[in-house]
């Protein structure tokens, strides 16, 4: 009796879910991340329109070679205007390469260890840590550089500003680190358990597992997560504005005062009138940087599918 009853429910719950009603939800299902998936490419394509719409005048006036050689931004000038933004790629890519010197080394170990090497009983502690640091609020996180990193940067170095490239650096690179140790510590994660025994069965240590091992097989979600704090590093804007000095002259080192495309943006659109040169000009900044952002991700896209 109990097993008809079995059978009897069995059935009514699959003739409850009948091959219509799959086929239905499965149809629903796919136009859903379908029109989803347009959405986000009709939003990226709209982005990269506007910005391409209102700075390609200011590409005409002023011109390609100008625009991206010069290292001379002086919209106020009373003399001759200029609008050369080599000065800004320059100090963005400094500022973003050497927070990602900082951060991707401290990350990916830090990942390794909730992962791999840690208590459990640690873990429950310190990956929620790591999780709160990403919520400080950047504009807290650039008060910081200016009360304790600059000061801290003078007396070590003997500089005369602690404003620079360095102090950039450094806070751009605590402010990447979260999304670099979550993403690559679930990478780590899910790595099969099958790789580590067999190695482990084969002689080698935990260590020599975890580097060779361990790390080799988890590199898609590595890189991945790399690149995302590169793009967090190239797009931040408050912190950079407020502890890199903004001096819109060519950086000739790192403890130079330096000023980022998008602390440019920030300090300078409120102040233009609209639909004039300048105005023009710093949508160009933006199209670059939109295109920076592109191609780290295009990279990256290749590279794990490269590891994988």
């Amino acid at each position: 009796m109990n097993r008809k009853n079995g059978k009897k429910m069995v059935s009514k719950d699959h003739g409850h879910l009948s091959p219509s009603w799959r086929r239905l939800k499965e149809r629903l299902l796919y136009y859903f991340f379908f029109i989803n998936g347009i959405i986000a490419i009709i939003v990226l394509v709209g982005i990269f329109s506007l910005l391409f719409s209102e700075g390609f005048p200011a590409f005409k006036q002023i011109g390609l070679g100008e625009f991206f050689l010069s290292a001379n931004w002086n919209p106020t000038s009373p003399v001759r205007e200029s609008y050369g933004i080599l000065a800004m790629v320059v100090s963005t890519l400094m500022v973003t390469f050497g927070a990602l010197i900082i951060a991707v080394p401290v990350g990916i170990a830090c990942a390794a260890y909730i992962a791999d090497v840690a208590h459990p009983k640690v873990r429950e502690v310190v990956k929620p840590v790591i999780e709160i640091l990403a919520g400080i609020p950047s504009v807290v996180v650039g008060f910081l550089g200016i009360v304790v990193v600059g000061p801290w940067l003078t007396k070590i170095f003997g500089i005369s500003s602690g404003l620079n490239a360095v102090n950039g650096s450094i806070l751009l690179s605590i402010m990447s680190l979260p999304t670099i140790i979550s993403i690559s510590e679930d990478a780590i994660i899910s790595v099969p358990q099958e790789y580590k025994n067999a190695s482990l069965a084969l002689g080698a240590n935990k260590w020599q597992t975890l580097v060779r091992v361990t790390l080799p097989s988890a590199m898609s979600g590595i890189l991945a997560a790399v690149m995302l704090g590169m793009g967090r590093a190239i797009g931040e804007t408050m912190t950079v504005l407020m502890a890199c000095g903004n001096a819109p002259s060519l950086p000739r080192s790192f403890f130079d005062p330096v000023r980022t495309m998008t602390a440019t943006i920030a300090i300078e659109l409120g102040e233009t009138v609209q639909g004039d040169i300048h105005y023009q000009s710093l949508f160009v900044i933006g199209f670059v940087l939109f295109l920076m952002t592109f191609l780290v991700n295009l990279v990256s896209d290749l590279v794990a599918h490269k590891y994988q």
